[in-house]
């Protein structure tokens, strides 16, 4: 059968207030990274579309092999203006057969077995929603191609000397996980009922141009001091600082009038964020900003912003999410102007390592019942009768599905593995398309120091995260322009031996694939080319650290292809890129009255759904986690989904808005017989042969 979605007007509109307030909560500090060299077994090439960079559909042809394309070409001449995107046309592809590279497990674990709920990836959005599924009460199986969970924040680890050398591969800059808090991560650990160690740090160090300075997280005080020493005009900037913090008030205050944890796509809605109806009524110029909330920030910005310095502030502030101000979803900065500004607020390093995320969350799926299968390749989705019954897996084992499958993979490797859709319906087959042509992300180039730090004098600075930009005037989604440096061993002692540092050098994710798919990995040219684009990670660590040449243990250049080896992500795109301002394709009900730009978590595929940084709320751990919550409460009924909205509210005070309590008793009984919607139902589950 089709999939049943809900479609009254009231319950549109209902929806969109909702998600205005909730994407307040949406927080993307992070960039997912990766390691290392590898052996290239097999990379398929297909041909680029040139996609529109806000969302239109217009395509040309361009040749994959020609290195003057579109995706190429926009990278060799960027200015602060660029907004850049890349993109393939996925069913131009040859039939997918995923390389194997050493240190990244072959696929060929897994057993059969028949299961409620089969989650492809181990990533923040499928471990939080395979854990979540399991506290319902789902017998839940994770699958993980990878030899390691957590998606791309993993940690790898290299031995020099008789001493272990730990290296982040992927997120680094969290802030909200020291105590409860807004992230949807940490209320998803307080939620499962697991802890997970930090250090904490409170600001952010920016190397430019013009030398040196410190955001200060926690302290509006200190931050208008900052815009008086740095800014152009100091008084101008402070004034228009709190003059976009004003205009964008409302939105920002609602992140304490419903979370993203309250979230599922069908009626039953209604009930479980029936608690922000207060809100709603006594700040009804939410209405007005709807559309403002998912349009391009940059809109807003122009029209208050004008000193450089905050407009270069703002647009670093953005560009965790994939773009500058310009394509960024004014809702990606609407945490930062309530949040950062808090006295408790500060930055994160987990003990242990990045991989402490992705493990606690394992605990949590293992606590409640719950399986991750690690090593074990989804070879491909099965389909039967419009419905997805479960999966084949690389070693030919048949996993199945009684309710659904949930795809933590990128828009685009899902597709991959939804084989031949010629006898389902035509929106089976567009709904392929269309995803597999969304515009993207590019790849991001690392680079891994492991230093001895005997007399080193980093007094200068305070903080293990740093950004670094060599020139305003050029996009910052431009991989040599922007690139961030991390060095948790000043937090955190276990990573390395004592005396040691570890370093991680990531550029943005603005790298091009097309002049790294045709190298050979340990050739003579691949080698020289990656010297070549990790040139400018060296001297970005030299703003900070002169003499890190001299002071070099080991070293480890990670190019995309490495990247897309290690995080299992087509072509190591840093994540889907739909400018925000139009809809993206496959909205659903909620793109056809605003601007949405993100493709819908269900498809037309009954019993599939999606989750992870291509669904709403977007990038970043907190983001993707968010996303595998509301896959989760999306599959099972709302009285179960209120019940633990009124558990998780008795957690801390801080979580007590999160329970609807008598407004959504109200809503309830109108709602229970809705959920969860029939496709997503046991009852209609169809046996898989």
């Amino acid at each position: 059968m089709r999939n049943c979605r809900w479609n009254l007007n009231l319950a549109t509109a209902a929806a969109a207030v909702t998600l205005s307030m909730l994407v307040g909560n949406v927080s993307s500090f992070v960039h997912p990274s990766i390691c290392s060299t590898i052996t290239r077994t097999h990379m398929s090439t297909g041909n680029n579309k040139k996609c529109n960079l806000f969302g239109s559909n217009d395509s040309n042809d361009s040749n994959d092999s020609n290195e003057s394309n579109d995706n190429v070409a926009q990278t060799e001449d960027t200015s602060r203006e660029k907004v850049m995107t890349f993109a393939y046309d996925m069913s131009l592809e040859p039939e997918y057969v995923k390389p194997t590279y050493p240190g990244t497990g072959n696929g060929l674990s897994g057993d059969s077995g028949e299961y409620d709920v089969i989650v492809i990836g181990s990533g923040m959005g499928g471990l939080s929603c395979g854990a979540i599924s399991a506290k319902y009460g789902d017998k839940v199986l994770v699958l993980e191609s990878h030899i390691k969970c957590g998606g791309s924040a993993h940690t790898f680890s290299r031995m020099h000397n008789g001493g272990k050398y730990s290296f982040e591969v992927g997120p680094s800059i969290f802030e909200g996980l020291d105590r409860p808090s807004l992230n949807p991560l940490r209320m998803i650990f307080d939620l499962l009922g697991e802890e997970m160690p930090v250090k904490t740090y409170t600001g952010l160090g920016y190397w430019t141009p013009t030398g040196y300075w410190r955001f200060p997280i926690g302290s509006q005080s200190k931050f208008e001091t900052l815009l008086m020493e740095q800014a152009e005009d100091g008084p101008k900037a402070v004034e228009e600082w709190n003059a976009l913090r004003k205009r964008l008030s409302t939105l920002g205050g609602s992140t304490t009038a419903v979370s993203l944890l309250n979230l599922r796509q069908d009626a039953g809605f209604l009930a479980t964020t029936a608690g922000s109806l207060p809100f709603v009524l006594t700040h009804p110029d939410v209405f007005l900003d709807l559309p403002l909330t998912f349009d391009s920030l940059h809109k807003t910005v122009d029209t208050i912003v004008t000193v450089p310095f905050l407009r270069n502030f703002i647009d670093t502030m953005c560009i965790f999410c994939g773009f500058p101000a310009k394509g960024a979803m004014t809702a990606h900065m609407l945490y930062i102007l309530e949040r950062f500004f808090e006295e408790s607020a500060c930055y994160s390093v987990p003990i242990g390592g990045t991989c402490q995320l992705g493990e606690t969350l394992q605990r949590g799926l293992e606590k409640f019942g719950g399986k991750l299968q690690l090593n074990a390749h989804v070879d491909q989705i099965l389909v039967n009768d419009g419905r997805a019954t479960g999966v084949r897996l690389k070693n030919g084992a048949i996993v199945t599905a009684k309710k659904a499958v949930v795809s933590n993979a990128t828009p685009f490797d899902t597709v991959k593995m939804l084989g031949d859709l010629s006898n389902l319906p035509q929106a089976c087959t567009d709904w392929k398309n269309e995803l597999g042509k969304l515009p993207r992300h590019g790849a991001i180039m690392h680079l891994f120091l492991a230093i001895d730090a005997t007399d080193l004098d980093l007094s200068h600075i305070e903080d293990p995260a740093h950004l670094v930009v060599q020139d305003w005037g050029r996009s910052l989604q431009d991989s040599q322009n922007l690139c961030s440096f991390f060095i948790p061993s000043l937090l955190d002692h276990t990573v390395c031996p004592e005396g040691k540092h570890v370093i991680h050098v990531y550029s943005s994710g603005g790298e091009p694939y097309e002049p790294w798919e045709k190298l050979t990995p340990g050739s003579d040219e691949y080698e020289a080319y990656k010297e070549e684009r990790a040139k400018v990670l060296w001297e970005a660590v030299e703003r900070c650290i002169p003499d890190v040449r001299d002071r070099l243990e080991f070293s480890i250049i990670g190019s995309p292809l490495a990247h897309e080896a290690f995080i299992r992500r087509d072509r190591g795109t840093y994540g889907m890129a739909w400018a925000a301002g139009k809809s993206a394709p496959q909205a659903g009900l909620l793109g056809a009255v605003l601007p949405f730009p993100f493709p819908n978590l269900k498809t037309p595929v009954d019993g599939l759904l999606r989750c992870g940084d291509s669904c709403f709320p977007g990038i970043g751990t907190p983001s993707a986690a968010a996303s595998g919550a509301i896959a989760a409460n999306t599959m099972n009924p709302v009285g179960k989904h209120l019940d633990m909205l009124k558990e998780a509210s008795q957690n801390d005070p801080m979580y007590k808005f999160l329970d609807p309590g008598f407004l959504g008793g109200i809503y309830r009984p109108l709602v229970e017989g809705l959920t969860p919607s029939p496709e997503l139902r046991v009852d209609q589950t169809v046996s898989t042969e």
